[in-house]
């Protein structure tokens, strides 16, 4: 390998506490100096400001096909456990970790069903589960937000969208934590993938069942629309149909659940903020614009070099790992003035870079904007005395994703 322009210290560790806790002051330290470098601990390229971020964002050479490499590592033992070996090859069939033209055409098959107009449609739901989410909060003490009502709603709201039955979804929240671990670049843990690769084989025979269910019984959801894509399309294989109801059901909660506790926190750190949002003095919808620029749900998104190349003055090699550092670009002072400032009336030259853009923009972004935008305002102004409980916060300890464990808040032990 030729020698990268820059190398990061031994200080520099992207998953050290100090960097859990607070990534963007972390990556401040050496993004202005050091917008591409390498980084020896994880032998990965980091891409840390906007303008290099977007860039390495729309480079075909930076490969989506990024979980093979780590899959054939995994596997690579003579004793790898069978359900390990399923459940990674269930992860390999994810479109978020394909490329042309595979990606193209999963990506079209989930469209078909996840269209704009089945995420309108569930506004007033939306807005119905929060009240009702809210109703059932006990204020005479402190309480887990996360755990009342930023997990559950996006669960219950992807749970309905899917075809669920109800009686299923409490089960979401365990298989969902599990299957985290094998897609957030945490810290290695043997019991944690063991734990995580019985959830996939739970959640595998889960989706089977449904899908067996819908084909006999077709009903309007989620599930059924992906049946009906599948009868056009002979090439979607039934591992590939159960692999996209589990990205679905993974995707179409965490990424909004983390979102809703981090614009949550947030406002409660900025009280005028919070005074300017709850009487409602901006716009809701540029409001969840600057949430998930100032605390998204993603620090970072992981592509693999498809071939050598040369990327802003950086010889990198084939098969060499590059982080995108969503949450460092979105900090960038050269794009966001004030960036560590919380501004909900904010305008901006260039856009945030949260859900990523492009072929692989998320295709769950309109779902999370919806709920967020729907969610936030009920929520602020049916609990006016929301403050933090005396507890620390403590954030999951991965890399690529962020949000709390737990976020206890008290509310003043009465509602408006």
């Amino acid at each position: 390998m030729s020698a990268p322009p820059d190398e990061v210290t031994d200080e520099v560790n992207i998953l050290s506490p100090e960097a859990i806790r607070d990534p963007y002051r972390y990556f401040a330290r050496v993004r202005d100096e050091h917008p591409v470098l390498w980084d020896p601990r994880y032998r990965s390229w980091l891409l840390t400001s906007h303008d290099v971020v977007s860039k390495g964002l729309r480079d075909a050479r930076f490969s989506s096909d990024r979980i093979a490499p780590f899959i054939e590592y995994k596997l690579s033992g003579p004793d790898t456990d069978p359900l390990v070996r399923q459940a990674f090859t269930v992860l390999r069939n994810w479109m978020v970790f394909q490329d042309e033209p595979n990606h193209l055409r999963l990506r079209a098959l989930v469209r078909r069903a996840f269209t704009q107009k089945s995420v309108v449609q569930m506004a007033e739901r939306v807005r119905s589960l929060s009240n009702e989410l809210l109703k059932n909060i006990d204020l005479s003490g402190g309480f887990d937000l996360i755990e009342k009502f930023a997990y559950p709603l996006p669960a219950m709201v992807i749970a309905e969208m899917l075809g669920v039955p109800v009686a299923d979804r409490d089960r979401f929240k365990e298989w969902s934590d599990d299957i985290g671990t094998l897609v957030s670049a945490g810290l290695d843990d043997p019991d944690r993938y063991r734990r995580s690769a019985h959830a996939m084989d739970e959640l595998i025979a889960f989706f089977r069942d449904l899908l067996r269910h819908y084909t006999k019984h077709p009903a309007a959801n989620l599930i059924t629309a992906l049946i009906r894509a599948r009868e056009t399309d002979d090439s979607l294989s039934e591992a590939e149909l159960i692999a996209t109801c589990t990205l679905l059901l993974f995707g179409g909660h965490e990424t909004t659940a983390n979102l809703i506790a981090n614009s949550i926190l947030a406002l409660i750190r900025h009280p005028d903020q919070m005074r300017v949002f709850r009487e409602g003095r901006v716009p809701v919808r540029g409001a969840v614009e600057e949430f998930l620029r100032y605390d998204g749900p993603g620090k970072a998104v992981v592509r693999v070099l498809a071939e050598d190349a040369e990327f802003e003055g950086a010889r990198m090699r084939q098969g060499q790992r590059v982080f995108m550092l969503l949450a460092s670009a979105n900090h960038d002072p050269a794009v966001f003035d004030s960036p560590d400032v919380l501004r909900l009336d904010r305008t901006a030259a260039k856009p945030h870079v949260a859900f990523g853009f492009g072929a692989h923009f998320c295709l769950g972004a309109a779902l999370a904007r919806l709920e967020a935008s729907t969610a936030l305002p009920i929520v602020v102004r049916a609990l006016p005395g929301l403050r933090l409980a005396d507890r620390e916060l403590t954030w999951q300890p991965v890399f690529l994703t962020r949000g709390l464990r737990e976020l206890w808040v008290e509310a003043g032990g009465s509602r408006p």
